[in-house]
């Protein structure tokens, strides 16, 4: 069940800010990408072997091509330190189709989009997307320096309300959430993509100013998040009628390549969503840093590089899934 791979090329590589450059590719051949939503990402599939995942900047009407932006991260455990220093303009590649786990809602009356660093890519996709519709939107963006934030032209030019924040042009200061959410009007729907202390000062401002409708992308997994149980339990594959046994401290993951089952995953942290797979019974515990507390209560599916269960085979008592 692996996803689908397309065939893309690079056409453009772009510096766009300190340490980051976008990717712009296109399909090969006379055709087009699968159409995205606002806030999807999509999967390279690097020469070297790594699997990493990235938001789609570019407009979402625009299926002729996929953007995206890359940061170097300074201990890249070589996705990034690969695209900076050995892709090329030319060069073939392998990707994944979109998929979204940071999904816009196009029906609110009232959006707010709050971008740190990197995270603008998602953001500014989103920006598009709300500003072809002509919804109510505003987009607060913060950075350490202007020459650390990458599209802040495309950004204003869209002629909506933007609010730049650099923090070495603040003394030092950080972008003041509360007050900045404090001020957006009721039924405001509230997106942030960022690193982890952006997203939590998020989460606080959002609950202090009465937002419910809280929406968020990760660059890393929630701490204290483990990927194995500390017991043996077993998994029930629904569609094969296989029978698998976890072992204690063994991802499910791992467990499911090793037993043969042809399953798609990238970040092995539970923030990207490719290993996503359908509950059809049984209780998962959930690692990941995708799904909100409605969504787990729901359980409907669960990523399996990090979550995993409690059900003992000693009960026999199983987790059953759509594979």
């Amino acid at each position: 069940m692996s996803a689908e791979r397309l065939k893309a090329r690079v056409r453009t590589l772009r510096y766009e800010a300190t340490r980051i450059v976008s990717v712009e590719l296109v399909p090969t051949g006379n055709t087009t990408f699968p159409s995205f939503t606002a806030g999807a990402h999509i999967d390279l599939h690097l020469p070297n072997g790594i699997v990493r995942s990235y938001s789609l900047v570019n407009a979402q009407t625009e299926v002729d091509r996929y953007v995206i932006a890359v940061f170097d991260e300074p201990d890249s455990r070589g996705g990034s330190r690969y695209i900076h220093e050995l892709l090329r303009c030319g060069a073939q590649i392998e990707i994944g189709s979109p998929r979204n786990q940071f999904a816009l809602d196009e029906s609110a009356t009232s959006s707010v989009l709050i971008a740190g660093g990197i995270g603008i890519t998602a953001i500014l996709c989103m920006a598009h997307r709300l500003r072809a519709l002509r919804r109510d939107v505003r987009v607060a963006y913060a950075a350490r320096s202007r020459v650390d934030a990458a599209f802040v032209d495309d950004l204003t030019s869209l002629g909506i309300e933007v609010e730049l924040h650099f923090s070495d042009e603040h003394h030092g200061r950080r972008f003041d959430m509360d007050a900045w959410l404090a001020t957006q009007p009721d039924g405001t729907h509230a997106y942030c993509c960022g690193p982890k202390s952006m997203i939590d000062a998020f989460e606080l401002a959002c609950e202090r100013a009465s937002i419910r409708d809280v929406h968020l992308e990760r660059f890393h997994p929630v701490e204290g998040a483990v990927a194995a149980s500390t017991e043996t339990y077993v998994v029930e594959l629904a569609r094969s009628g296989r029978t698998i046994e976890v072992a204690p401290g063994a991802s499910l993951l791992d467990t499911l390549l090793k037993e043969g089952v042809d399953i798609d995953y990238s970040c092995r942290e539970g923030i990207c969503g490719a290993c996503e797979v359908r509950v059809v019974a049984g209780q998962p515990v959930h690692r990941d840093s995708i799904l909100n507390a409605a969504q787990r209560e729901a359980n409907e599916v669960m990523y399996v590089c990090v979550s995993h269960s409690t059900w003992s085979s000693r009960r026999n008592e199983r987790l059953v899934l759509d594979l």
